[in-house]
């Protein structure tokens, strides 16, 4: 029923709402802090799964 669901004229569409909305010399910006932000969250997850002492370990 949705096997095809997500279809590339879906993200053109998107993105045209998005340049509508905010503008196009807004989106450089809103896309360098969501690539800063996803590299944060990539670090702390990397750092928390290296933290956390694996299970067997702990016996």
């Amino acid at each position: 029923m949705l096997r095809n669901a997500f279809e590339p004229w879906h993200l053109l569409v998107i993105i045209a709402v998005l340049v509508l909305l905010f503008g196009a010399k807004k989106m450089p910006d809103m896309a360098r802090g969501l690539g800063r932000s996803m590299r944060i969250l990539k670090s702390e997850a990397k750092a928390l799964k290296d933290e956390q002492p694996t299970e067997a370990s702990s016996r």
